[in-house]
């Protein structure tokens, strides 16, 4: 009977971790609405936001960090970049990067049950979470503007939504790292 009330106990929230959720998917609207513009698709600091969440909530909390996000966007709140809100923004040509996140989110908790939480590991999983999303994201505005009858190729996609991004997305991982570590050292969540 003990065994089963404690794996019961670990499939819930606490409310610590309730509030932390809730605090780092409101951290990722406001990180999605600082832009940098470069082209035509500005960078933000949301894949940053996502990075700092998984690094620092872990695979399962910052998981559900990241639906909260974009539950709270599908609904019409204007959390992702430039204000946008909505089921349009998710179904238009850069909703799969946001749809991306929880490949990213989904890989990194599924690394961490498997190989630990070492930080080789976690750089790892950030990565190959990054290059999915990067792939779903870039075969979806491909999708999105061929099915509304403008020529798109794939390395034209690339060329506009992934390449300009990589080098900011690693810097981004790295400060995440960083800023997740020093958290984690002070003791602060």
């Amino acid at each position: 009977m003990a065994d089963n009330t404690a794996k019961t106990i670990k499939k819930q929230f606490t409310t610590k971790e309730m509030v932390l959720i809730a605090m780092f998917a409101a951290i990722m609207a406001v990180c999605s609405w600082i832009t940098i513009p470069i082209g035509e698709i500005g960078i933000t600091l949301q894949t940053f936001a996502v990075f700092c969440a998984l690094g620092i909530l872990g695979g399962r909390n910052g998981f559900f960090s990241v639906i909260v996000f974009i539950l709270l966007g599908a609904i019409g709140l204007p959390v992702f970049s430039g204000f946008k809100g909505g089921i349009g923004a998710l179904t238009g040509p850069t909703g799969g990067y946001i749809l991306g996140f929880i490949f990213m989110a989904l890989i990194y908790w599924a690394g961490e049950k498997l190989l630990g939480k070492k930080l080789a590991v976690k750089i790892i999983l950030m990565v190959i979470g990054l290059a999915v999303c990067y792939a779903f994201g870039t075969v979806w505005f491909v999708f999105v503007f061929s099915h509304n009858g403008t020529a798109m190729s794939l390395s034209k996609a690339l060329s506009l939504c992934v390449t300009p991004f990589v080098p900011f997305d690693i810097v981004k991982l790295v400060l995440s790292l960083i800023v997740a570590n020093s958290i984690k050292k002070a003791h602060l969540i």
